[in-house]
């Protein structure tokens, strides 16, 4: 965990593709207790420390994450995710070259929770959700495409799920038809950059993520575009 930024009211982190964000089965300690045990030891703290969660990646994914510090920071910061207030830049790692260099994918998406997937449909069902992204291709290398995606919506595997269906799966996501895993047994998809209001100071905030330094493919993209 690398702290991205830190004030009185929030903390975002660089989320490792072994991490995950809240408790799960696994009984693995989350990020959010992680945090706490830093945010306790960093300012001496007696007592419990609070850490709201304000939105998920999924385990496979690195990336930025925002936690809220205080609980008017996450009321705020709850609200503003649901209005899509927060703007959330992704970059995949695909080994398919789209058909468009850029474009706008909409469907519906039926969750499957045993299987804990989703199926994405073109046409509307009723109980399926509505997904929108849009992507563009930014880098690529003899055998791998990169993509930048901006979501319009959060869905449940969205992203893994629409560029699957685009016939990309991202690259080492096994659950959505990319051949081998990859040996850390993440999926190169990577949560780069989040743009919002902070909920309280009412300034600009704009986080980049580095990408994993541990990951020879996701260094060399990075270097296309420098």
């Amino acid at each position: 965990m690398t702290v991205l930024y830190e004030d009185n009211h929030i903390i975002a982190v660089n989320k490792s593709t072994s991490e995950i964000v809240q408790g799960d089965k696994t009984g693995d300690r989350p990020l959010s207790e992680t945090i706490k045990l830093y945010l306790k030891e960093k300012y001496n703290k007696p007592g419990e420390v609070f850490i709201g969660v304000t939105h998920r990646l999924d385990r496979p994914v690195s990336g930025v994450v925002l936690f809220a510090k205080t609980s008017k920071a996450l009321t705020r910061l709850n609200a503003m995710f649901r209005d899509q207030e927060v703007k959330k830049t992704y970059w995949a790692i695909v080994k398919e070259k789209p058909e468009l260099s850029e474009g706008r994918l909409e469907h519906y998406l039926l969750r499957n929770e045993k299987q804990n997937k989703s199926i994405a449909y073109d046409k509307e069902r009723s109980d399926a959700k509505k997904a929108a992204l849009s992507y563009r291709l930014i880098a690529h290398s003899d055998t791998y495409y990169l993509l930048e995606v901006q979501l319009e919506t959060g869905r449940h595997h969205q992203i893994r799920c629409q560029l699957a269906k685009m016939g990309c799966p991202i690259k080492g996501d096994l659950k959505y038809g990319f051949a081998r895993s990859n040996p850390n047994g993440g999926i190169s998809l990577h949560a780069r950059s989040i743009e919002f209001i902070h909920p309280v100071s009412k300034k600009q905030i704009n986080l980049t993520a580095p990408v994993p330094t541990d990951d020879k493919l996701w260094v060399a993209m990075e270097r296309l575009l420098t």
